[in-house]
């Protein structure tokens, strides 16, 4: 097939160059497995630099293609809005010289501008959210009814509406998590066209033998391990909390920016404070970047992971410590709950609730036999269903539902596209086995 991945403000690029986000890991991997099946891919990604190429071929065999749209410069979010015509009038000139099989756009700005390319064609669409405005859980002030965050927006109107006509528009919606595809069908997209397609990693470079890395010295008997930026959504503060309830135990913080500025970020002030509250600051660390070679082993020298995040679209941090055999304690939140199972690979507690945080955390500290366990049934859960190949695998049959119904002659549609059920495809679901 060719297919052309939609990407307005996330380049596949940024993954090589070290200054990566969720969605920017998740098209580059997505892209790269596809390629690796035989499909011509091309990414279609804002320009926002002008000494960028028009195009650029990956050692896979994926294309970027720099779109222009607007000025040739990082903007700020909240102004990308006003170029999405631009970048969908350039989409529709581009696939009227070379029209691909199937669009997917990842994030509602890219879907408004894969619209409007595919709108003259009628390529099939695939949209991808990964996070919703929309979601019918949020209040008017932008945070969630169960008291989670999405900071990277407040929710304005205006996409809110936008999320709801293309969700319910598009050809099939795909969500990287169950909570994220039944907000969709209640925002009125039909439940028969949305598939569930959980995020991957790569159980290569994260793997239980991952020890070659530099680690901090230990400096208590237990270590716990947060991964992620500190940001109010990360839910830190759970784990600050929790960490005063736990004496035996030192906290790690992996991310953010880098080492030598992090006393300067105001939210790892923030956390630094709220640590001399709750008198712990000299068990918690904040690391800031940890370079990607690093990660495994310090995965590998935690005895758990802690994810808090308060909403979480993607649910890389779990499927990376999974993937190292470390068993993780997580919020009972969007993707989380579709990566780690309850009870077998680690233990959902309630967002919000550093009690529960640390009572779950004391139990698992004492259980060094079952935390073994957790660990070795997450690497076997990463590898049955969560690899980048077992992604791609899954999403190409999505790609293929989305394309036109075939002639009698060519037989039944593919398996899953059931009127009115909601489609997991290629995974193992938030109660499915190891």
């Amino acid at each position: 097939m060719r297919i052309a991945l939609v990407s307005a403000h996330a380049s596949p690029l940024a993954v090589s160059g070290g200054d990566a986000g969720g969605l920017n890991v998740y098209v580059a991997r997505l892209a790269e497995q596809l390629a690796a099946r035989g499909h011509d891919v091309t990414v279609h990604t804002r320009r926002d630099d002008p000494g960028l190429p028009d195009r650029v071929v990956l050692p896979g065999g994926v294309v970027v293609e720099h779109v222009p749209a607007g000025p040739p410069e990082t903007l700020p979010a909240d102004t990308l809005a006003a170029h999405t015509a631009a970048f969908g009038a350039h989409l529709a000139r581009a696939w009227a010289r070379a029209r691909p099989d199937v669009v997917h756009a990842h994030f509602w700005l890219s879907g408004l501008a894969a619209q409007t390319g595919v709108r003259p064609h009628g390529t099939p669409l695939v949209q991808t959210f990964h996070t919703l405005a929309a979601d019918p859980r949020r209040r008017a002030d932008g945070e969630y009814t169960e008291d989670t965050e999405d900071t990277a927006d407040p929710g304005r109107p205006e996409r809110a509406a936008a999320e709801r006509r293309l969700g319910r528009t598009c050809g099939r919606a795909l969500a990287t998590a169950t909570d994220e595809a039944d907000a969709l069908v209640t925002l009125g997209v039909p439940a028969r066209r949305v598939s569930v397609v959980p995020c991957g990693v790569d159980a290569e470079h994260f793997h239980p033998a991952a020890d070659t890395g530099r680690t901090p010295e230990r400096r208590q008997r237990h270590r716990l391990l947060a991964c992620g930026p500190p940001a109010p959504g990360a839910g830190y503060d759970l784990a600050v909390r929790a960490l005063a309830e736990v004496p035996d135990a030192e906290l790690l913080v992996a991310g953010g920016p880098p080492a030598g500025v992090v006393p300067d970020d105001p939210e790892a002030e923030r956390l630094t404070a709220l640590a001399r509250r709750a008198g712990v600051a000299d068990r918690i660390r904040l690391l800031g970047a940890v370079a990607p070679d690093d990660m495994p082993a310090l995965l590998r020298s935690a005895d758990l992971v802690l994810c808090t995040a308060l909403h979480e679209p993607f649910g890389f941090a779990p499927l990376e410590a999974m993937a190292c055999a470390v068993p993780v304690l997580a919020t009972d939140a969007g993707a989380h709950r579709d990566c780690v199972a309850d009870g077998t690979t680690g233990r959902l507690v309630a967002p919000g609730d550093p009690g529960a945080l640390a009572d779950a955390v004391r139990a698992l500290l004492a259980e060094e036999r079952l935390r073994r366990q957790y660990g070795r049934n997450g690497r076997e859960r990463v590898l049955r269903h969560h690899t980048w190949a077992r992604v791609a695998d899954a999403v190409e049959r999505v790609y293929r539902l989305a394309l036109p119904e075939p002639s009698p002659a060519a037989g039944p549609p593919a398996s899953g596209d059931r009127p009115g059920r909601l489609e997991h495809v290629g995974a193992a679901g938030r109660d499915g086995p190891v």
